[in-house]
């Protein structure tokens, strides 16, 4: 196969046909591709974009590089959710221990970190001794005797995406409607999914910055998913704030603690239990809305939600203890509190410095295997449209030495900004469904 003229009809807005795009996936993962060839051929994407055909040629491709987990014989409904990545969304780690505690089975694959947006195995692996690398047999049996199991993308499901998921991070090649759907989408159905919920960021800190684009990425994903047989549907929530106060992998469980004792911020809090009820929904466990917002209600007052997470951190081989003292995870060697310079109205929070400087700090990678500080990151308290008085205590910055606190106050400076509030997006807007959209 010549890759060079591949490149050239994509760049020049062409299309490839189904056999051409199974070509160059089988290409690049027996390494007749390089790196700097893949490359050139996703940002052709990114400009370009796919027809329809084209996005499910790529995607079956992908799905077709690797194994699909079988559950055969298991009568449980089996739903996950996926969020397209956002400054402070620890919302799967606090949701698949509570979907699980309300009686549905949860197969949740995750990823790292991806340019400015932190990754839920990255912050799982905040805690110590957690392990994300299970085989497709440690998934069933976890998943059959608790109920969950979290867990990284590893070669045997859709190792073409993972390697693809990889260069995309450090190619400038993340921000791209039919590469995110493909990627998605590749590695949920290999789950093997009863349903699937997918969480699209929208606003500054998102890949899709603009609602509509959101909109257009959720339809394109459900379509994939219910076409594939998996009943599938979409929130589109806000990121152009932080979600939560905590930004940074341990921080980040930190505050998914209080979250599953029902403490958590009441944007957090929402956002989760709209996914939770979307969920259940679609597991058949509630046909009415409202029956499941009290089934998860139950779950988190009882202390079932947390008794769950508790049994998943135990189960890969993570330090339970946590739950009781959060100081067991890493902790930053540097703590510097940031103050309002002025008494006013806090404006806006912009998420995505923030997110870089967590990357600079040591808590994301610039470049592929790269080691990353789960203690960095921020806490930042300030809401846009908060009133703060001169001096007073609006966030703070965690790092591991003088030079990271710095750059992290210098991060917040650009972040929060004063005077007249911004005008906020809902920060849930729509839902997205098989039958349509619709104003949530």
């Amino acid at each position: 196969m010549l890759f060079p003229p591949l490149i050239e009809r994509k760049r020049d807005g062409g299309a490839l046909t189904p056999a051409e795009w199974h070509n160059v996936i089988t290409g690049y993962l027996g390494g007749a591709v390089p790196d700097y060839q893949m490359a050139a051929m996703l940002m052709a994407i990114v400009w370009r974009g796919l027809e329809p055909a084209e996005l499910e040629a790529l995607m079956e491709a992908m799905l077709a590089s690797g194994a699909t987990l079988d559950w055969s014989g298991f009568a449980r409904p089996r739903v996950d959710k996926h969020s397209t990545g956002g400054v402070g969304d620890k919302v799967s780690i606090v949701l698949a221990p509570l979907v699980a505690s309300c009686g549905v089975a949860v197969p949740m694959m995750s990823g790292r970190g991806l340019g400015h947006t932190g990754g839920t195995t990255d912050k799982l692996e905040a805690i110590p001794g957690f392990r994300t690398a299970l085989s497709l047999a440690e998934v069933r049996a976890q998943v059959e005797r608790i109920g969950v199991a979290m867990f990284g993308q590893s070669d045997a499901i859709a190792p073409a995406d993972r390697r693809l998921y990889a260069l995309r991070d450090v190619t400038g090649t993340v921000p791209s409607i039919p590469l995110i759907a493909a990627s998605i989408m590749s590695k949920k159905l290999a789950e093997g999914l009863s349903g699937l919920v997918l969480d699209v960021k929208t606003g500054s800190g998102a890949f899709m910055a603009e609602p509509a684009a959101a909109v257009t990425l959720a339809r394109t994903m459900v379509a994939l998913g219910e076409a594939h047989g998996c009943r599938t549907s979409a929130l589109v929530t806000a990121m152009d704030r932080p979600l939560g106060r905590a930004i940074g992998n341990a921080l980040e469980i930190e505050e998914t603690l209080l979250a599953l004792e029902g403490q958590g911020p009441d944007d957090l809090m929402l956002v989760t239990r709209a996914l939770a009820v979307e969920m259940l929904m679609l597991a058949g466990t509630d046909t009415d809305r409202a029956a499941a917002n009290r089934r998860v209600t139950e779950a988190l007052d009882s202390g079932k939600a947390l008794a769950t997470f508790r049994e998943l951190i135990a189960a890969q081989g993570g330090d339970p203890a946590v739950i009781d003292d959060p100081g067991l995870l890493p902790q930053a060697n540097e703590v510097e509190l940031f103050e309002a310079p002025a008494a006013g109205t806090v404006a806006s929070v912009d998420p995505r410095p923030l997110g870089l400087a967590v990357v600079a700090m040591g808590g994301g990678r610039r470049a592929l295997g790269e080691a990353i500080d789960p203690s960095v990151g921020f806490v930042v308290s300030a809401r846009p449209g908060a009133r703060v008085a001169r001096g007073e205590p609006i966030a703070s910055v965690f790092a591991r030495d003088a030079a990271g606190a710095a750059l992290g106050l210098r991060a917040l400076e650009e972040a929060i900004r004063f005077g007249e509030p911004v005008p906020q997006l809902p920060l849930i807007s729509h839902r997205v469904t098989a039958t349509g959209v619709e104003t949530f």
